[in-house]
Parts: C-alpha cells; structure tokens; sequence
C-alpha cells in the first residue's frame, strides 16, 4: 500500500462558491464536510492541471545533456530555470501531447519518445492542480512558436545532466517541477541505459 491508496476518511465535499473566474485559473470558496459532522470551508484555486518536459540530448561522449530554459517570472520578479512546461489549457489534450507540444514551442525541438516520470501534487493546500512530468528522448530541432513576452525573450540553456542535478542540490534551480524532473530523469537513465 503507497501513501495515496490510504482509505479516505469520510470527509465530504459539499459545492463551491465561485469567488474569481480566471482565464486558466478560478478561486472558490469550497464547503466540507468532516468524519465528526463540522462543516467549514476553504479556499482553493481550481485548475486544469500542468506538464513539463525533461529534455535530454546525448553528446558525442554519450553524456547527457539536459534543454532547460531561464525565463522571467512576474510573480519573483526574477528570472527561473526550469523545464518546458506549459497549463493543460486545451480540452481533452492528452498531458503527453501538451508536453510535446510545449516543447516544441519553447525549445524548438520534437521528441521521438516521451516518457512518464510521474504526476504529483504541487501545492494540496490550496489547488486541485496536478503536474505530469516526462521524459524527453530522441530530440530533432524544429521551429518555435512561443507565446507572450516571457517566453518571446526566454534563454535556453543546455547543460549536463550531472551538473543540473548538483546546481538543483544546492539551490541555484529552484522551481520544483524541474528539481523533481531533474532527479526523476536522472534515475530513469541510470536504471534504464538510455
């Protein structure tokens, strides 16, 4: 038994108040009911959930490189690296698509395999969002088609594996979704020999 099989406790989900319709994102007040019968609410951001990429290219030598980008993120005002990733914004797209997609139109490249690392939860205290990672493999260049002023000025950046994972260690990458990508990926050549 892993973690998320635990048999829920009865708690009850009761409706929500809308509270902000976003264009991706919208915030409700959620109701709920607990085991013992007290009724309170949350708020929580409803979204359609998010992909990232691990791109990883094989030099000459066979070590892998890793496709990251360095892009300005208004709510930091800095600049981040992480992976192409990109919302779950087109209906009934499946999330492998959207992370081929995403890929493509930030880093310019198509991977012939993508692989499942894993979904996870980013932030259950407050959102039903989702992240679906993968694993990008047999890279071909291919056009960009990037959208809006971040990523109309993003850096790419090509590193190797081993050094994004040390910089990811020592906290010179911190968004969460490439930290666990990174690791993830790392693991999944080791224990496969791509």
């Amino acid at each position: 038994m892993t973690a998320g099989d635990a048999p829920a406790p009865a708690f009850e989900h009761l409706g929500d108040r809308p509270v902000h319709q976003g264009h991706v994102w919208h915030v409700v007040v959620a109701r709920y009911r607990a085991p013992d019968g007290e009724e309170f609410e949350r708020d929580v951001v409803r979204s359609p959930g998010a992909v990232a990429i691990v791109p990883i290219e094989h030099g000459a030598g066979g070590e892998p490189t890793v496709v990251l980008i360095r892009q300005y993120r208004p709510p930091f005002d800095e600049l981040v690296v992480e992976l192409p990733a990109g919302m779950r914004d087109v209906d009934d797209e499946p999330p492998e698509v959207t992370a081929g997609r995403e890929l493509k139109e930030e880093v310019g490249l198509r991977a012939g395999r993508i692989v499942e690392l894993t979904t996870y939860y980013p932030s259950p205290g407050m959102t039903d969002s989702t992240l679906s990672l993968y694993l990008g493999l047999d890279l071909t260049p291919v056009d960009v088609a990037r959208h809006g002023p971040e990523e109309r000025h993003l850096e790419v950046l090509r590193l190797p594996l081993r050094d994004a994972v040390e910089m990811a260690e020592h906290g010179e990458i911190r968004n969460a979704a490439t930290v666990i990508g990174l690791l993830l990926a790392q693991r999944a050549l080791e224990r496969h020999g791509w």
